[in-house]
């Protein structure tokens, strides 16, 4: 049997980029594709903070649902964006080889309000508490909309700076000059790394996107988003992960924090381990950090937020 392959994506410059890459790797096999564009919920309401939009999934439902409907047949997204827990009869069919995983600050003018008190924006509560743990005089703004949007406004609300991905700025090459890589800043989990998923029924497709996986980066994205899903963060609570594969020694390097909202309290964790304890590194680094105070930490963020 063939088909042409349905590509499902947002509409945003950085979706469409991300859907054609997989057209394009997927062609070079032999496949014929479509890439069908939608709006999500998420990219339609800009005027609330995405915590209150309850932001599992704000992104990718609707691309859920085109899929279960029978509108296309894969789905790509931002795999920071895409729930722990995939909807029944979606699974995913391929991670690709990821890209910088870096949270990088794109400043007006000059960095020397670092030093001293600043605006900076952003809509990511992970990049505020870590923001705020390291520059508690600072002020943070709420930033959304599409990449461009947000640099757009950048430009004209008079703030020292908004945090961006790096890898966002980079795949559709607009990433100015007058940027900061934030080394010290540890992303999201699966940061950087484009997920695409498949109905289960669907073999001929899942087959096709399959050939694009990354072991590698499958198994780093697993260990980060294992250790978001025990912490029961989904999206919204200010988690931060990141595995990284070290072929010298075959291990496995993980770090993970988990903060106050305000970044006033921050509870981390790293190890190093052998790439064969690699299945249930994120449980047991999660239930590490429950177990020293992040248990009662994530109480304090649901009541902060319901607040």
């Amino acid at each position: 049997m063939t088909k042409s392959i349905r590509i499902g994506t947002r509409d945003s410059a950085l979706a469409l980029w991300q859907a054609t890459h997989v057209a394009e790797k997927l062609n070079a096999l032999g496949y014929t594709t479509e890439i069908i564009a939608i709006k999500s919920e998420g990219d339609i309401v800009l005027d609330k903070p995405l915590y209150e939009l309850g932001i599992t999934g704000i992104f990718t439902k609707t691309l859920d649902i085109a899929m279960l409907q029978g509108r296309i047949d894969i789905a790509v997204h931002s795999m920071k964006d895409v729930p722990t827990a995939l909807p029944n009869g979606i699974i995913q069919g391929a991670v690709l080889e990821r890209a910088s995983c870096a949270d990088l600050l794109v400043y007006n003018k000059d960095t020397r309000f670092l030093e001293t008190e600043g605006v900076i924006a952003t809509s990511s509560l992970r990049r505020k508490a870590q923001w705020l743990n390291k520059y508690p005089k600072h002020t943070v703004e709420d930033l959304r909309g599409n990449v461009n949007t947000r640099l757009q406004k950048l430009e004209t609300q008079g703030w020292n700076g908004a945090i961006f991905a790096a890898a966002g700025l980079e795949r559709i090459h607009i990433k100015p000059k007058n940027h900061l890589i934030l080394d010290w800043m540890v992303p999201a989990p699966a940061q950087g790394a484009m997920m695409v998923v498949v109905n289960q029924d669907d073999n001929y497709c899942f087959e096709a996107v399959n050939q694009l996986n990354h072991i590698e980066t499958e198994i780093c994205t697993h260990i980060e988003r294992q250790f978001l899903r025990t912490l029961e963060g989904g999206c919204t609570a200010p988690i931060a992960a990141l595995a990284q594969y070290n072929e010298a020694d075959d291990s496995i390097h993980f770090k993970g924090v988990l903060l106050s909202v305000d970044g006033k309290e921050k509870i981390e964790l790293e190890k190093n381990v052998p790439i064969q304890e690699w299945k249930k590194l994120g449980y047991y680094s999660a239930k590490e950090v429950l177990e020293n105070g992040g248990t009662a930490l994530m109480e304090m963020i649901k009541q902060t937020l319901k607040n």
